[in-house]
């Protein structure tokens, strides 16, 4: 009798290592599949940064002006609505040709003046560097910006 009873505990045995093995192995299909996606994510995720740095450094190369300004903000810049009213009057601009000098439309530079919102790091950067310029240069940079 022990050689049925383990004939028959070896053969339960079996057939419970058999299912196992048909459950788990979907399991671990799908997980080998994931690891392959994950890895080709990540590198295609890597081409991604090295063609957005590449495409930094074409367009610093081009001299683009706005792309020079928008660079990180200096560290002493600060931001109020105030400064930015005032600023836009004292170059005489409407908040349109304002909005157009540094890349937003009049309803931000709007919102900006009545302290609703505030602007990004690159226009922040942009606006602080519109600090330093006169009525002609304003001006100028507006006609070449096809004012």
């Amino acid at each position: 009798m022990p050689n049925i009873a383990t004939a028959l505990k070896e053969e339960i045995r079996r057939l419970a290592r058999k299912e196992i093995k048909a459950m788990v192995g979907t399991t671990q299909k799908a997980v080998a599949q994931y690891r392959r996606d994950i890895t080709a994510l990540r590198r295609q995720l890597g081409q991604q940064e090295r063609n957005v740095e590449k495409l930094k450094k074409q367009l610093l190369a081009q001299g683009g002006e706005r792309a020079v300004l928008a660079e990180e903000p200096p560290s002493g810049a600060r931001f109020s609505a105030r400064s930015v009213k005032a600023q836009r009057r004292r170059l005489k601009l409407s908040a349109a040709d304002y909005g157009k000098l540094v890349g937003v439309s009049a309803l931000t530079v709007y919102n900006w003046e009545s302290g609703k919102s505030r602007p990004r790091k690159a226009q922040l950067s942009t606006v602080v560097a519109i600090r330093g310029i006169g009525k002609r240069e304003a001006e100028k940079r507006l006609k070449s910006l096809g004012k």
